[in-house]
């Protein structure tokens, strides 16, 4: 089983949403389940709402999966093996002060040494630690061998035990840590693989130490994924990256399908541009995705976007719009020589239907045009309406072309008029008001 593990900390972002497609799609390949993981352990970081915000994406996005927990359902099992290990001697309660532990950090950054505990606490009597009433935290003690492992882009690492902190396990408030009740809960739901950014790279070191220490012999495959940078700011993506949200990016009117496409994209060597997540299942190789970072830039994704704009049904965009007619639809795509999403789509779609009052410089053309469109037969061709309206009113040249332009589409300039004439016929008793 792979597993998908959001904090419900703040919006989704592509780097995060990239991660789950991945996830998603070795899932599929290796005919196993997938299970979101909502980890809300840390009570005070959870924004309200943002768990269910989670899963409608990935609902919008077609990623299926076997079930979701939440993390702090689990409470139970983790403070139960913090017990045992505390039996066992394999973890040992800790009353350092906070102040004490940044002590030994900047004490660690002035001396270029690693950032880990100094052990002090391990070394209590059981006499000391029963008879002290301060507030303590449960650490696991530091390995004493090296831990190595492979990964599936890295490929093999090795980690000396002198650098692998005697970390957290247990809060204060005897609440696990990230990094204990991630090892616990995958393997309490028989994880196989792990894909997730690179930065937990040092989490899954800690990780693999606890399993070793429970007994856990279990193999879990693990691929780190180099970083998104934001092509704005030249930053890894982050929350406060407003532009990066999937939320925004689908209010903008942005395709599920084609985020979905450009973050694949992203770092892969792919047989075509534009590809559904069904068809990219058939050959994506997880092994294969690029160790360098990657860069998501907004307007590669605008790029993306109008393929997959064009290859839609007209009469499915045209709904999206507002409409029920596969002209509408095809109206759109003559617009995606000047639009890229959706919102500015529905913004040129609805100038076209707005009242036309004046035009600076032709107000008595566009007032004698009208009048000549409202008595107009019905016409198929452009070319037949401009002879018509030639014929009745005597205006050609920019005296005809401006003030025409003006009247069907409400703008200066834009598609040659011949390409959407035929596509707002039946309108025109709506458009020319």
């Amino acid at each position: 089983m792979l597993r998908f593990a959001p904090s419900p900390t703040g919006d989704m972002h592509v780097a995060n949403l990239r991660v789950a497609i991945f996830n998603y799609i070795v899932a599929k390949q290796k005919n196993e389940d997938l299970l979101i993981r909502i980890e809300d352990t840390d009570k005070e970081k959870n924004v309200e709402g943002k768990d269910k915000s989670i899963l409608e994406i990935l609902s919008l996005f077609s990623i299926e999966h076997s079930s979701v927990i939440y993390q702090s359902e689990n409470l139970k099992y983790h403070q139960r093996i913090v017990m045992q290990l505390l039996t066992k001697k394999e973890a040992f309660s800790c009353f350092c002060s906070d102040e004490k532990l940044e002590e030994l950090k900047v004490e660690a950054k002035e001396n270029s040494k690693p950032d880990v505990y100094d052990g002090f606490c391990a070394t209590l009597s059981e006499e000391t630690v029963f008879n002290c009433n301060a507030p303590f935290t449960v650490r696991l003690k530091s390995p004493k061998e090296n831990i190595s492992f492979k990964d599936g882009l890295k490929g093999d690492l090795e980690y000396k035990a002198s650098e692998i902190d005697a970390f957290n396990i247990l809060k204060h408030g005897k609440t696990p840590t990230y990094d204990y009740a991630c090892a616990v809960d995958d393997m309490l739901y028989d994880i196989s693989m792990v894909i997730r950014d690179e930065d937990y790279l040092d989490n899954t070191v800690k990780q693999i130490h606890l399993r070793n220490i429970i007994g856990y012999d279990k193999k879990i495959d693990y691929v780190h994924l180099a970083g998104v940078l934001n092509a704005s700011t030249g930053k890894k993506i982050s929350q406060k990256d407003k532009e990066t949200s999937i939320n925004y990016l689908i209010q903008e009117g942005f395709l599920p399908s084609a985020i979905a496409n450009y973050l694949v994209l992203l770092g892969n060597k792919t047989p075509k541009e534009i590809f559904t997540l069904e068809e990219a299942i058939e050959w994506f190789d997880i092994t294969k995705v690029s160790t360098n970072q990657t860069t998501f830039d907004i307007n590669e994704l605008k790029l993306i976007n109008i393929k997959h704009l064009e290859l839609m049904d007209d009469l499915r965009l045209s709904k999206i719009l507002g409409f029920a007619d596969a002209d509408i639809g095809k109206l759109a795509k003559v617009y995606l020589e000047e639009s890229s999403t959706i919102n500015e789509l529905k913004t040129r779609i609805k100038v076209i239907f707005e009242e036309k009052t004046s035009l600076e410089g032709f107000q008595n053309e566009l007032k004698t045009l009208k009048e000549c469109l409202e008595n107009a037969p019905y016409y198929e061709d452009f070319n037949d309406l401009q002879k018509y309206i030639t014929k009745e009113t005597s205006l050609e040249g920019k005296f005809l072309d401006e003030p025409l332009r003006y009247v069907l589409t409400k703008a200066d300039n834009g598609p040659d008029l011949s390409k959407i004439y035929p596509l707002i016929k039946n309108y025109l008793g709506d458009i020319i008001k």
